[in-house]
């Protein structure tokens, strides 16, 4: 036990503790973004079972790393002169899981732009808990898988990896949890950063749609298709919420006559 107390087990964890709670800035925004359609009352225990889900998700998925690994065989294969693909279990996790963000992004915008100020929408509009906890269980498997991989890549060869890949993810979501809920209220009563923060999830989707063709090592007429590197996507998102502070502030500001 002496051995897990060591600078680089120690460090490591530390690593992947922050990484995942960075991975899993994208989970809080679209689990306050569905439970923002409830009612107050409802709105936290939402959030809190929705937190709770992806904490279990995350660890059944590496208690049962044997099976994701398998995930990796090759499922579907295609080959001819327009495209080549070796589709993976992985590979349609992700592509459906970019395709339901791609759908769900931007139809909650269209609402938000288009049918804001309709009192027959907003009659209609709100979600009731089954639903809203059915489609943050769907969203969070396909966080999970991104979030264990992710692990799994930082953690390999590292000295008792599963445990340190299991308490950084209890950490990161019990870190998550306390945050959840005012990050939640703060973006429902911003406008502005909920249609941000789909934009983000756009982004998210498309993102996923990549990996998945890379994993697949997808070819398009003979090109192959590459994956996003995500330090570039949290840049734009980083940079993107620094302005939108900004105006923010600057909203604030009494005009002067």
């Amino acid at each position: 036990m002496e051995s897990f107390f060591t600078t680089e087990v120690l460090s490591a964890l530390l690593t992947l503790t922050f990484l995942e709670i960075v991975l899993g800035i994208d989970n809080i925004l679209f689990v306050s973004i569905i439970a923002g359609k409830l009612s107050e009352h409802q709105q936290k225990r939402a959030i809190g079972l929705g937190m709770a889900m992806a904490m279990i998700l995350r660890l059944v998925l590496l208690l049962g790393i044997s099976l994701l690994m398998r995930m990796q065989d090759t499922w579907i294969k295609l080959d001819n002169k327009i495209i080549h693909a070796e589709i993976s279990g992985q590979a349609i996790i992700l592509f459906l899981g970019g395709l339901f963000l791609l759908y769900k992004s931007t139809k909650e915008i269209y609402e938000k732009v288009e049918l804001e100020g309709d009192k027959h929408f907003q009659a209609k509009g709100q979600t009731t808990q089954t639903k809203a906890v059915l489609q943050i269980t769907l969203i969070n498997l396909v966080f999970s898988v991104d979030s264990i991989l992710t692990a799994l890549g930082m953690s390999n060869g590292l000295p008792y990896a599963s445990w340190v890949m299991g308490i950084a993810i209890v950490v990161s979501i019990l870190i998550m949890m306390l945050f959840a809920h005012p990050v939640g209220n703060f973006v429902n009563q911003h406008p502005s950063l909920q249609v941000l923060g789909l934009s983000f999830l756009l982004l998210i989707g498309f993102m996923l749609l990549a990996e998945a063709a890379h994993l697949s090592h997808t070819q398009i007429l003979g090109q192959e298709v590459g994956s996003i590197p995500k330090g570039y996507l949290y840049f734009a998102i980083a940079f993107s919420l620094g302005v939108e502070f900004i105006n923010m502030k600057l909203r604030k500001r009494p005009k002067k006559l």
